[in-house]
């Protein structure tokens, strides 16, 4: 157990082994997590499980010393590294709480659902971001009244009215329709736009990666432009499309998207299914890889599994291993046994490089050109 002084924002841990391969990098991924979220670490609490208890997730020996750590450390807040059911989290908080204390237990889910809201700038991000974090609450607040659902012929829920819980879904399901209405009207517009790009023979590429992979670098590199960027998770949210011109191929639309990450939330892949369809409609994809990450193996195919629910796992991909200057790593291209590019070994902060990029957009430019001969001919 690893403890830290307290801090204004302050919580403590918890993550269990169930046997998964990859549980030390998503306990890494959450300390990264609340850090971004502006939480500081009291304590991590760590323990091995066949599978989670179904009333506690924990169990109840571990749920009891997490309680005494909580009462200790006077801990406002408890991060599991995993999904609760509605009534795992309403238990846990009634168990971690003493009648003087005010301890909230959120999940994984909940702490990303948090940090894009803090970090999402345009409006239709903020409108997706408030739509999975309605479409969340909706399920946990079925759970959250089981009860209440059960006693409807108890003494005080019978007769004329709605119920608390009625009166609240009904508030979700209004503003979850207006948030969709909001979004599809600026999806049409996005529609529009992407058509006349088509109509204009300009060359589409989208930057997609694991989150903190170095991808809103790459793409101010690529077209001068100003996005944000920060080593830490999540750094961006909103697709940003910027256009570029480069000698010998004219214009080029470059997108930078949201990152990925392991136990992603389905609710935000689906919000954000809108914005990512830059990635679908795209000509080739520039997979940005932090070459010094000992996971990358597994980001990559995290990434491409988020790529495939989008239906964008049939667009050329090209692997592009960034922050190659941290490790003296020489820039190079790779090739596939098709003779087309498959790697390009780079650094988006230094430059040293992007001269296979360059190769990179050439190839997809003939590409896409062989296409429309194609389809001309077909007509």
């Amino acid at each position: 157990m690893q403890q830290q002084p307290p801090g204004p924002e302050a919580a403590v841990l918890v993550s269990i082994d169930f046997g998964e391969s990859d549980h030390s990098e998503s306990l890494e991924e959450l300390l990264l997590l609340a850090e971004t979220a502006g939480v500081r670490t009291l304590a991590v609490v760590q323990t091995k499980r066949q599978r989670p208890d179904a009333a506690l997730f924990a169990g109840s020996g571990k749920v009891q010393e997490i309680a005494e750590l909580v009462e200790r450390l006077e801990a406002p807040l408890v991060i599991f590294n995993h999904d609760l059911s509605p009534a795992q989290m309403r238990n846990l908080t009634a168990k971690l709480n003493t009648p003087d204390s005010n301890v909230r237990v959120i999940d994984r889910t909940m702490l990303i659902l948090d940090i894009f809201a803090q970090r999402a700038q345009s409006h239709e991000g903020k409108f997706q971001v408030e739509l999975a974090q309605l479409k969340y609450l909706a399920t946990h607040l079925v759970g959250m009244n089981q009860d209440m659902g059960q006693q409807k012929h108890a003494v005080g829920a019978r007769g004329p009215g709605e119920t608390k819980l009625e009166l609240d879904r009904r508030k979700l399901d209004k503003r979850v329709h207006l948030l969709k209405d909001r979004l599809e009207k600026l999806k049409k517009q996005r529609v529009v736009q992407r058509r006349a790009r088509n109509r204009s023979d300009v060359l589409s590429v989208s930057i997609v990666g694991y989150t903190n992979a170095g991808k809103s670098t790459l793409f101010n590199r690529l077209t001068r432009a100003d996005v944000y960027v920060a080593d830490q998770l999540f750094a961006t949210l909103d697709t940003t499309s910027r256009r570029m011109f480069t000698e010998g191929l004219g214009e080029i639309v470059v997108s930078d998207t949201v990152g990925f990450i392991r136990h992603l939330p389905h609710s935000l892949v689906a919000a954000f299914r809108s914005t990512l369809e830059e990635t679908v409609q795209a000509d080739v994809l520039l997979h940005v890889v932090d070459a010094n990450n000992a996971n990358r193996d597994d980001q990559i195919a995290e990434v491409n599994k988020v790529l495939a629910e989008i239906g964008a796992a049939d667009i050329p991909q090209v692997l592009a291993f960034n922050k190659i200057d941290l490790q003296d790593i020489p820039p190079s291209v790779q090739y596939d046994d098709h003779g087309k590019i498959a790697r390009v070994f780079l650094s988006a902060k230094s430059g040293a490089g992007l001269d296979g990029l360059r190769l990179v957009l050439d190839e997809a430019k003939a590409a896409r050109q062989a296409a429309e001969v194609l389809k001309s001919n077909q007509e």
